[in-house]
Formats: structure tokens, sequence, C-alpha cells
């Protein structure tokens, strides 16, 4: 207990007039929704309407809107928070951009999301249009906004809501490398997570507000260490690494909640597949006494809001034509999964790289090279539709070509096995080539046995590369790629050159070849 608990104490003991009763607040979280407003398959892409009708399917914007509403009914003195990245991912975002989730984190009846990543992904400009068309606060702590003329006014560090007639502060986290990974801009810098958190606290406590949520989209791994690091922090509510938390699945990561310390850690997975709903108990001294709860599965027991299924319905009239075009048939499953190809040689991968191999064959490039986070799902066995790979490949990133000595392929295959312990995006899936790693070793020396096109590796030889403009512009750390020569970023969409080549190659058969090898 302490100090300050326990003069608490003793002042009830001594004073006349009832003991303060405690604080009990149902935080109800989502995070990494990446437009998944209909439902899913166990692959985390498309369900059919087949499929979701015989109960196959989970999530979905109108499964969230009746769970949401059951959870509020059990517990009236409750919070809707987001960690993050609810853009990007299907074709209702290429579509509608931020619009769409506005009309439906409005219609949820959100409190509060921090900014993730993806957020950025088509720049500040889309990220201003969805704040100002939702009704709740949009956090983010640190990063320097100041130079930034569409959010320097409007995009905030932490605030304060009201629940049950007690304060309650939330504070913002996006990755410190979002630089890296999205399209900030040059205007908006990222800064150390646990001393911009720490600020935001001692601000907050300043002001009497002795109940702290960090709405964090920076990972399990910086959320504890958050946690360890700073004071004041009750709760964390994580995403970015869509990390699994429960009580009662042995595929879970951790425990729901992760306790550090007095600190609860909770995440929900991805895609609205789960509902978070964490119970929390806090003296009145502020400090949380009790902390609950279990993320709650949207499988098919969940029914479906049926005015929410009407209007996603309506919503995706535009994008029927393309998303059920059949472009090829798969034999067997393409794993795309993100604990494969941020990790390993996945067959996802294999098709992409080769896919982008194929189309620049005659223009002297040797190597193809992608960016294992660019890859965000799995394609089932059967009719491969256009919608389908759009989920794979959501970003519209093109085609690049350019050339690069080999000593600055190999520093680029070591960006790329610098994060593999974090499960970060970079990890480098490749074609016209064959690497060794070695993930135990220090960063900077894990790659070893690069061969391309059958002959070693040479770090003076000018070698031909083709990967996505993202990646050639520096995103995920690929920065040598800057200053690559005879460079072009603007060829064909990733996705249609990946459909392309299902197309002339269907049926496709995925497999793995052991170009990418663990040591």
């Amino acid at each position: 207990m302490t100090f300050r608990s326990m003069m608490a104490a003793s002042l009830m003991l001594f004073c006349a007039g009832p003991a303060l009763a405690d604080y009990t607040l149902t935080v109800l979280h989502t995070n990494d929704f990446h437009a998944r407003f209909e439902s899913i398959s166990k692959y985390d892409s498309g369900c059919s309407a087949e499929n979701n009708a015989e109960g196959k399917c989970f999530g979905g914007a109108a499964r969230l809107v009746t769970a949401v509403e059951a959870a509020r009914e059990r517990s009236p003195n409750n919070i809707l928070v987001d960690g993050g990245d609810q853009f990007q991912g299907t074709l209702f975002y290429t579509y509608y951009k931020g619009k769409l989730t506005a009309e439906m984190m409005n219609k949820l009846g959100y409190d509060a999301m921090t900014v993730g990543n993806h957020e950025f992904d088509d720049g500040p400009e889309v990220l201003r249009g969805f704040m100002d068309a939702v009704n709740f606060a949009v956090l983010m702590s640190n990063a320097d906004v100041s130079n930034e003329k569409f959010l320097a006014d409007a995009l905030a560090k932490s605030a304060i809501i009201e629940k049950g007639g007690e304060q309650i502060g939330l504070i913002g986290l996006t990755p410190q490398d979002t630089d890296e990974l999205s399209s900030p801009g040059p205007q908006v810098t990222f800064s150390d997570p646990t001393a911009a958190v720490q600020s935001e606290v001692d601000k907050l406590t300043s002001m009497g507000v002795n109940k702290i949520i960090v709405l964090s989209h920076s990972g399990y791994g910086v959320d504890i260490k958050v946690a360890a690091q700073t004071t004041g922090v009750d709760i964390i509510v994580g995403g970015h690494t869509n990390t699994y938390l429960s009580n009662i699945s042995d595929r879970a990561e951790g425990p729901y909640p992760t306790m550090v310390g007095s600190t609860a850690i909770v995440s929900a997975y991805a895609y609205g597949k789960f509902l978070g709903e964490l119970n929390v108990t806090f003296n009145d001294a502020g400090e949380v006494v009790s902390a609950t709860g279990e993320p709650l599965i949207m499988d098919a027991a969940v029914t479906e809001d049926s005015a929410t299924v009407t209007r996603i319905a309506e919503a995706a009239i535009p994008l029927e034509q393309i998303r059920k075009l059949v472009v090829a048939q798969a034999n067997t499953e393409i794993v795309g999964v993100r604990e494969a190809c941020r990790a390993m040689e996945c067959a996802m991968g294999n098709l992409i790289t080769d896919a982008m191999l194929d189309r620049v064959k005659d223009q002297g490039i040797d190597v193809a090279l992608q960016n294992g986070g660019g890859i965000r799902a799995s394609i089932d066995a059967g009719d491969v539709t256009m919608g389908e790979v759009l989920t794979v490949l959501p970003f519209q990133n093109t085609l690049a070509t350019f050339q690069v000595t080999g000593a600055t392929l190999l520093e680029a295959l070591e960006n790329g096995a610098s994060q593999i312990e974090e499960g970060a995006g970079r990890f480098p899936q490749v074609a016209g080539m064959i690497y060794t790693f070695d993930a135990l070793a220090p960063v900077g020396s894990r790659i070893s046995d690069v061969t391309i096109r059958g002959g070693d590796l040479n770090t003076d030889t000018v070698y031909g590369v083709v990967s996505n403009n993202y990646v050639r512009n520096g995103g995920d750390g690929y920065k040598m790629f800057l200053s690559a020569m005879n460079v072009y970023d603007y060829g064909p969409d990733l996705a249609d050159v990946t459909a392309e080549f299902l197309a002339n190659n269907s049926p496709y058969t995925p497999y793995l070849d052991g170009r990418i090898k663990m040591k």
C-alpha cells in the first residue's frame, strides 16, 4: 500500500461519515481493425455470404454493434476505445478513405482512439478529415505536429473524459518509427514513447486526474516497457502487433490482462475478431485493486445488427464489380499470415516476389524484395477473387525498379532481419536470390550465404532490383535505397501485378523452395 492510500485509509477511520465506494469501470476496446467492416474468414480475409450463413465467419461492424450494446447493458459504466490502425486493409478504405470509418466509429460510440501508423497512409490531410468527422478524441502524445498545418490545431496528446462522476485521463501513443512505416510527411516528428507518456501522466495528475489509460499503438513489447518505466499509468490498451491476450486460449501471447506492477495491459488481436472487455475496480485513491476480463470472440453466436448489415451492403455496392472478379484458382491455401511472412519464407511472399520479378524480367532486373509487413492476409483454396488479392495487398503500392551495389543489397537484407524478434514488417521476402539468416546473431551480422541467380553476392557488383515504391522510398527502414541508381517508382500496382501472375499460372499451387534459410 502506498503512503497516499495509507493516509486515505487512516482518514476514513477517524472521520465521520460513510466510506467512499470503490469505482468500477468496464473498458471495451478494439485495435488494428483495418477496415474489416464485413465479416472475415478464419484467414482474416473476406468471408462469403454462404459461409457467413453457415456460421463460419467472424467479426464485421454489424457484430461489433451488437456486442458493444450487450456489453454496455451488462456494465453501464463503460468506455469504448481503440488502439489504432482503423485505416487501410480492404477496398472499403481504398474507396472511402476515412469517411466510412468515421461513420461506423461514431455509430459504435467510441470515446477515444490513438493514431496508428496506418492512419498516416494517405498523409496528414486525410487523417484530419477523419478527425473532423468523428465525435470523439483522437490522440497522439509522442509526436510534434506543431509544424503540420492539418494537425497542429487538432491533434491532442491526451484528453480527459468523465464517466460515472469520475475523470479518466486518456493518452495516445504511436510507433516511434511511423516516419518509416507510413507517410506522415516531413513536418511530423516522433519521439520516445516512455518519456512522452510520463510527461502526459504528470500533466494529468497535476490536474487531479488519478485514473489514467494509455491507448498505445506501439506493440506489446513497447507496452510492457512503458508500463515498467513509467509511474501513474493504470491501463494500457494495446495495438500494432495484433497481440492476442487471453486466459483461456493456448494461442495467446500472454494473460489478459498482462500485469506489469499495477498496470494492466490488454490487447484484442485484430480485424474486429474480438471485442476486448476489461472490468477494472479502482479504490478512492485511484489505484487499481482488481482487473479482470477476456476478449470476446465475434463469431456466429453474436447476431449481426440488421441496420448495420444494410448500411455496409449499401457501401459495398461500388466495390462489387471489382472484388467479385475471379482472377485465378488456388489448389491449396496461400499462406500470408504475419507470423510466417515477418519471420521466414512464406508462400504468399514467394507468390508476390515471383510476380514482381516476372513482370520486369526483360528489364535487366536480378532480384525482387517485398517487405513482409506489406502482406496482409492469406487466400484460401478455390476461386481467387480480385477482392482477396486486394485484401492481401491493400496499399496501392506500385512496382519500383532500381539498381544498387551488392553492398547496399546486403545492407538492405540486414535491415530486413534486424527486428525479427519484434515481428516487424521489414522482414524481406525475396525472389531471384537465396539467403540465410540467424535471428540470434547481433543486429547487422544476421545475413550470410547470399546467392543471386546461382552465384555468390558480390559487394561491388551492381544489381537490378524490383520492390514496391514504399520500400524504395525508405519505408520499413530501407533508407539505403533512397540513393539507388536508375530509379523508376511508377510501375503498375502491385496487386494488379500479382493478380495477373496468378491468372497466368492458374490453377496456382503455393510452394516453399528454401530461398530463405534459418541458421
